[in-house]
């Protein structure tokens, strides 16, 4: 359904540190850098970018939003949520683990980057 995600950032060195070590804890290679000055990550057939505004205006995070990443197994993620915090991303809500309800089992995990942006981890069970 999605060809992408993209995300903003006012420091990309400070979000390529960070991505590189989320995406390594998945099993993937560290972004490069696009003759427009985005990062880009490709893992599988998922496109993730990250970049600097192009009207000029410093990055936000959006109000509400989540990317999420799929995670095999609860250790991966786990590993996720550890590279992430420990290259300056912040650990946020319920910690790593398997949430019940109704609906589904699931294993999650919640993050912000350095830049605001709210990402999850999550293995459906």
């Amino acid at each position: 359904m999605f060809s992408h995600m993209m995300v903003g950032s006012n420091d990309l060195d400070r979000s390529k540190t960070f991505y590189d070590a989320l995406f390594a804890a998945l099993g993937g290679k560290p972004g490069v850098m696009d003759p427009k000055g985005r990062l880009i990550y490709m893992h599988g057939s998922a496109v993730f970018l990250v970049t600097k505004p192009i009207d000029g205006e410093a990055a936000t995070p959006g109000n509400g939003m989540t990317i999420g990443f799929s995670v095999d197994s609860e250790s991966q993620g786990d590993a996720w949520h550890k590279a992430g915090v420990e290259a300056g991303g912040t650990a946020i809500e319920d910690p790593p683990g398997i949430r019940e309800s109704d609906i589904a089992r699931l294993y999650l995990a919640y993050l912000r980057d350095p830049d605001g942006n709210k990402l999850c981890a999550l293995k459906r069970m």
